[in-house]
């Protein structure tokens, strides 16, 4: 049954024919966090440093030229950015080539996972407006890989817990939607869910240039366990784009 808020949002359980708008929402959910991702790697002072250099270099080299100064920077920037949009590229692209290709089947035909998507009433019509997926696991799994972002055995691999959890994941709320609780209504929607299915916890893996959805998190009761810099593209664009993944989970 849907549930009812305030602000006039029902969450429910996603059909087939959401597949259009949840794809449109997953992509630029993914993609937007780009931007942050440029601005903060850019803004560290190693980046600034070198690109100071860099900018330096091209103003010698071009005869002070300050033409040559600026090509020279813009090219670092350019690659800093390129590092950055390369990893949440990337990882969306494996999201839609395992779960996302079939949700049916990955997420509702499974009774210990669950899609949920938020709809609104706009302008006389329900429109999907937010989503969010569980995805059960077994307490062992968590130490044979830490998530999809390094693709592999994690160096923070915690020791293997008893019982099963909850992996929150797909998580989007779009912009013109933000500020009006349906965050945390999605966040208590994977809550409950993770209670029926006894779950003594759920985790969630969220990158460092997410800074309202850690806050969002935070505020839900999820603390930090583990963190690591791995990423599963290339390794010298994982430290170029000094992107930080932390796992956050909350006792249920």
């Amino acid at each position: 049954m849907a549930q009812k808020n305030n602000f006039q949002f029902s969450i429910r359980k996603y059909r087939p024919s959401d597949q259009h708008a949840v794809m449109s929402l997953f992509h630029d959910g993914i993609l937007e966090h780009v931007y942050p991702a440029f601005f903060k790697a850019m803004s560290h002072q190693d980046h600034v440093g070198i690109a100071l250099s860099i900018c330096m270099a091209g103003y010698v080299l071009g005869g002070s030229s300050y033409f040559q100064a600026l090509l020279f920077g813009s090219a670092w920037a350019g690659l800093i950015y390129y590092s950055c949009h390369d990893i949440y590229e990337s990882y969306m692209k494996r999201r839609l080539s395992t779960d996302m290709v079939d949700i049916q089947a990955s997420y509702l035909e499974n009774p210990d996972n669950g899609f949920w998507v938020a709809e609104a009433d706009v302008n006389g019509q329900s429109k999907v407006v937010g989503m969010v997926a569980v995805t059960g696991k077994r307490g062992e799994e968590e130490g044979e890989s830490f998530d999809d972002w390094n693709g592999g055995v994690s160096e923070f691999a915690q020791d293997a817990v008893d019982g099963s959890y909850g992996e929150l994941s797909h998580m989007v709320v779009p912009f013109p939607w933000r500020r009006k609780n349906l965050g945390s209504q999605l966040t208590w929607k994977a809550l409950d869910f993770c209670k029926e299915r006894s779950y003594e916890r759920l985790v969630v893996d969220v990158s460092s240039p997410q800074t309202a959805a850690i806050s969002l998190y935070q505020k839900s009761g999820f603390v930090q366990t583990a963190s690591h810099s791995n990423t599963h593209t290339n390794h010298w664009f994982s430290k170029l784009a000094r992107i930080t993944v932390f796992r956050m989970e909350k006792f249920i």
